[in-house]
């Protein structure tokens, strides 16, 4: 079975080209989602978290105190690494498990930090999805309720666009002109073809 990273910036668009390969029967495993879940019930993980952000990382009802996290870590680069040395083992380990249960001939590991967090290394093919920034900062604004100013700092954290099409193997272009439809069918019709 190949399995296959698919990845992108902010706003680009990875979401909605995942959710057409699924039309196609290709089983998905959303890292940002699985993430944020192993963050909220994996027992061994939150405590780990807490140790190394302190009580205030979760309510007293136990559930993610996400502002209280993304505001020790958003300017402390060293804090975020600590937080992503942690979480990054527990998502693999957790897609270790998932992908036994994966039957077809590929798979798609979405994930925003693909590239940055070195799992697309375990890949056997990286899919890169772009969109022009306007576009990108246009979606992020309407999608989150953020400012112009609080999306372009979030591109700004993030490694830029160009380096991750350099790791790429298929490019989607989530733009105005190219459909996505035809892009992933394309990209589908080549891995299916996996010799």
């Amino acid at each position: 079975m190949l399995k296959v990273g698919i990845t992108g910036g902010i706003g680009s668009g990875k979401t909605t080209v995942c959710r057409i390969f699924e039309t196609l029967g290709v089983p998905v495993y959303y890292a940002d989602d699985a993430a944020k879940w192993l963050m909220a019930n994996d027992a061994g993980l939150q405590n780990n978290i807490r140790s190394l952000l302190g009580e205030e990382a979760y309510f007293p009802e136990g559930q993610l105190n996400k502002a209280f996290i993304s505001g020790k870590i958003f300017n402390n680069p060293d804090a975020k690494q600590a937080l992503e040395q942690i979480v990054h083992p527990a998502v693999f380990a957790h897609f270790s498990a998932w992908l036994l249960n994966q039957k077809s001939p590929y798979i798609l590991k979405e994930a925003a930090l693909l590239i940055e967090s070195g799992s697309y290394k375990t890949l056997d093919k990286i899919i890169c999805v772009t969109a022009p920034q306007h576009l990108r900062i246009a979606r992020v604004m309407q999608r989150d309720k953020l400012s112009r100013k609080q999306v372009i700092t979030r591109l700004n954290a993030q490694m830029p666009q160009s380096e991750k099409i350099k790791l790429a193997d298929f490019v989607v272009k989530n733009n105005l002109k190219n459909m996505l439809i035809p892009q992933v069918l394309a990209i589908h019709g080549v891995l299916m073809k996996k010799d």
